[in-house]
């Protein structure tokens, strides 16, 4: 085997992980807007909007509340 084949199998792996690499990147997406996705980001928010509030005394509420939803805009699937 010489230089020639090992540069040619190199290129072909890195081929390999790049498409790996993108099959990976589809799952994530994938998940991220999934009911449960959903599900979960709520309740996080949720418990961060409550923590903030709590701690700020509500001087922020509406503030927290905007925030919240225009990430739950962004996250999940509803």
């Amino acid at each position: 085997m010489g230089l020639e084949d090992l540069v040619n199998k190199a290129k072909e792996a890195v081929a390999g992980i790049g498409e790996q690499g993108s099959n990976v990147a589809e799952q994530a997406k994938s998940l991220l807007n999934s009911d449960q996705a959903e599900g979960v980001t709520d309740q996080a928010l949720d418990g961060v909007a409550n923590l903030v509030n709590k701690v700020t005394g509500d001087k922020f509420a509406d503030q927290v509340a905007q925030a919240k939803d225009t990430l739950d805009g962004k996250l999940g699937n509803e």
